[in-house]
């Protein structure tokens, strides 16, 4: 199984980093794929890697929000961050999310990546803060 991750560059709460790490290890995927921005994915990065999962990072064209994260097994080509967001849902089995609001919010990448893997027929889990 392929998991996708989705989060805020806020970053997660340590309650989400918490949930994110149980579902990790329950679902226990062969590969974890992010978009390496700065805050929850820097953190989902860094918890996948403690879990000894493979990364594949699906960075963004937005120099200034790239989290460089390190140790993935392979970072793909940079792509418009909703290019890129839906990338990673056509790419998992399921997608992990850690939107920063409890409500759906339209201009956000999170929420707008969570409706893209809906849509997708793609599971979907929302740890919300």
């Amino acid at each position: 199984m392929i998991v996708g991750f989705t989060g805020t560059r806020s970053g997660m709460t340590a309650s989400q980093a918490e949930h994110l790490r149980h579902l990790l290890i329950l679902l226990d995927p062969v590969e974890f794929h992010h978009g390496d921005c700065v805050g929850a994915d820097r953190q989902a990065h860094d918890i996948a890697q403690s879990l000894h999962i493979p990364t594949v990072i699906h960075p963004a064209t937005s120099p200034n929000q790239r989290a460089h994260c390190r140790g993935a097994c392979r970072i793909l080509e940079p792509k418009p961050p909703l290019d890129r967001n839906q990338d990673i849902v056509v790419a998992c089995s399921k997608l992990l999310a850690t939107p920063s609001t409890t409500a759906e919010h339209l201009r956000s990448g999170t929420w707008a990546t969570i409706r893209y893997a809906r849509s997708q027929k793609k599971p979907v889990y929302i740890l919300r803060p």
